[in-house]
C-alpha cells in the first residue's frame, strides 16, 4: 500500500501537470502551437509576449491551480498515511515539474515550471509562499525581466521556508524543484550575461 502510495503520487502528479495550458490555448484559439512562436518556451511569458490579450492570464492562472491540485490531493494522502502534508505536496511538486517540462502529451517538450513550482510553495507554507509571490511582483514592476524575477522569487522563497521552520526532508526536496526550474532557465541565464535578455511588462506597451 506505501508502495503504491509512493508510485501513484508520482504517476499522478506528472500527468496531470503535463497537460499544457499554454498550448491548450494556443492551439484551440489561435491555431498555433507556442513551442513554435517567440521564445518557443511553453509558458506564460511567450504567450502573453507572442498573442497578447486576456488569455494569457488564463494560462497563468491555469498552470497554478494545476499545481494547487495536485499539491492538495497528494499533500491529503500523505497526511493520511503519515501525517504530513508538506511531505506529499513537496514531492509530488518534483514530478509536476517534471510532467510540466517534460509531457508525454508534447513530445515531452514543455515549458518551465515556474508557476506550478510557485504553487507548490503555498502549499509547503503559505507564508514562504507570499514572500516569494511579493519578491516575483516588485521584481517584476522594477527590473521587467522576467527570469530573473522568477528564479529571485523561488530562492527567497525557499530561504523564506527554511527560516518558517519547514522540515529537513521539505526544504531538500523543494530545493531540488527550484535547481530544476533555474537548470531549466539555462539559456535565459547565458542571455542575461550578454545584456540581451528581453523585458517582459504585465502590460501591454505599443
Amino acid at each position: 500500500m506505501i508502495a503504491f502510495l509512493w508510485i501513484g503520487t508520482a504517476i499522478f502528479a506528472y500527468l496531470i501537470s503535463g497537460l499544457n495550458p499554454a498550448i491548450l490555448l494556443s492551439r484551440a484559439v489561435y491555431k498555433q502551437d507556442v513551442r513554435e512562436v517567440g521564445s518557443k518556451n511553453a509558458g506564460f511569458t511567450n504567450f502573453k509576449r507572442s498573442f497578447g490579450g486576456k488569455l494569457a492570464w488564463a494560462v497563468f492562472a491555469l498552470d497554478l491551480l494545476k499545481g494547487a491540485l495536485i499539491s492538495t490531493a497528494a499533500g491529503l494522502l500523505f497526511l493520511h498515511f503519515y501525517g504530513d502534508f508538506p511531505l506529499g505536496a513537496a514531492y509530488a511538486g518534483v514530478f509536476a515539474m517534471l510532467g510540466h517540462a517534460y509531457p508525454i502529451y508534447y513530445s515531452f517538450k514543455g515549458g518551465k515550471g515556474f508557476l506550478v513550482c510557485l504553487s507548490t510553495l503555498f502549499f509547503l507554507d503559505y507564508r514562504a509562499g507570499l514572500i516569494a509571490f511579493a519578491l516575483l511582483t516588485v521584481l517584476l514592476l522594477t527590473v521587467h525581466i522576467m527570469s530573473v524575477s522568477t528564479m529571485a522569487a523561488l530562492i527567497g522563497g525557499t530561504v523564506a521556508l527554511a527560516l518558517f521552520g519547514g522540515s529537513l526532508p521539505v526544504v531538500l526536496i523543494y530545493c531540488g524543484c527550484v535547481l530544476f526550474m533555474i537548470l531549466r532557465h539555462r539559456e535565459n541565464i547565458k542571455r542575461l550575461f550578454h545584456g540581451t535578455e528581453s523585458k517582459f511588462y504585465l502590460k501591454s506597451r505599443k
